[in-house]
């Protein structure tokens, strides 16, 4: 089904006894939205409030709405904690905020009891090739070059995914209706260093020569945030903490998509410099 059919979503809730709600549903490659930023609000906008509208009539125990460190905007040295403010700078980031806004509303007029959650760049196996991890692991194991945008100095924060998961599975049990979590982690380096990183590891080399051999440095996107460091304090005070050390995080993650690669539909369109990708051809909704 689709969070975009009120119809289904609506029958969804009547027939299933749905108590508890954790919304991941959107679209959410960075990239892809500039080009495509109508589909961005349509299903991360009105499919969010298609779905807590189903779910406050459901009378659901509680709403967990996952959206991203990506609506502060980027910082160079400013640590956003969770009252800092929504400063979006692309329509991936805009339309996660514009649905936090239609949640927290739920809030503030119903008392229906939502929780919303920040978290960093979140990677592991499973991830689909056209995030930044995947994507150089599997080019780099088909001897291509990793395609870096711009300088390659932008840096990210990476959390593991099971770290992740005990991070929501927290949020279930311990977090207060109303509030809002980050779920962020220490961990951050920049993406012309990941691309080391993944070579050093994957082509067996520490030869700063043969590392520049294996990365292409291509246009940059429309804006490129080059910092989101997070305060997780709130967190810590619920019990979590990141777990997965990144050296362990990473391993176990090449050696999935050395196995699991060709499992992916579209895998390859997935591993070009910028999104390929079908027109949105049309609204199906009201």
């Amino acid at each position: 089904g689709d969070i975009c059919e009120p119809d289904f979503i609506k029958q969804l809730f009547e027939t299933e006894k749905i108590d508890i709600v954790l919304h991941f549903a959107a679209q959410t490659h960075v990239d892809l939205s500039f080009w495509h930023a109508l589909e961005f609000t349509y299903v991360n906008v009105y499919g969010t409030n298609v779905l807590v509208a189903a779910a406050h009539e459901a009378n659901v125990e509680k709403f967990v709405y996952v959206s991203t460190d990506e609506v502060y905007g980027g910082s160079t040295d400013e640590e956003f904690d969770e009252s800092s403010p929504k400063r979006p700078t692309n329509p991936y980031a805009a339309s996660k905020a514009a649905a936090e806004c239609f949640v927290q509303s739920y809030w503030e007029r119903y008392q229906f009891p939502v929780v919303i959650t920040r978290s960093s760049n979140v990677y592991g196996p499973h991830q689909y090739p056209e995030k930044v991890i995947p994507k150089f692991i599997s080019l780099l194991q088909q001897n291509r070059k990793c395609c870096i945008h711009g300088s390659g100095l932008q840096r990210r924060n990476f959390l593991y995914a099971t770290d992740v998961v005990e991070a929501f599975l927290t949020v279930l049990r311990e977090g207060k209706p109303g509030e809002i979590y980050n779920i962020g982690t220490n961990f951050e380096m920049s993406i012309a260093q990941l691309a080391k990183e993944l070579i050093r590891l994957i082509k067996k080399t520490s030869s700063e020569s043969e590392m520049e051999h294996w990365m292409d440095y291509v246009k940059d996107r429309p804006t490129n945030d080059l910092r989101y460091p997070m305060n997780s304090e709130k967190m810590h005070n619920l019990g979590w903490r990141p777990k997965v050390p990144w050296k362990e995080g990473i391993k176990k993650t090449i050696e999935w998509y050395k196995e699991n690669f060709h499992n992916w539909k579209n895998s390859e369109k997935a591993l070009e410099p910028f999104p390929v990708t079908e027109p949105f051809a049309q609204l199906s909704g009201p």
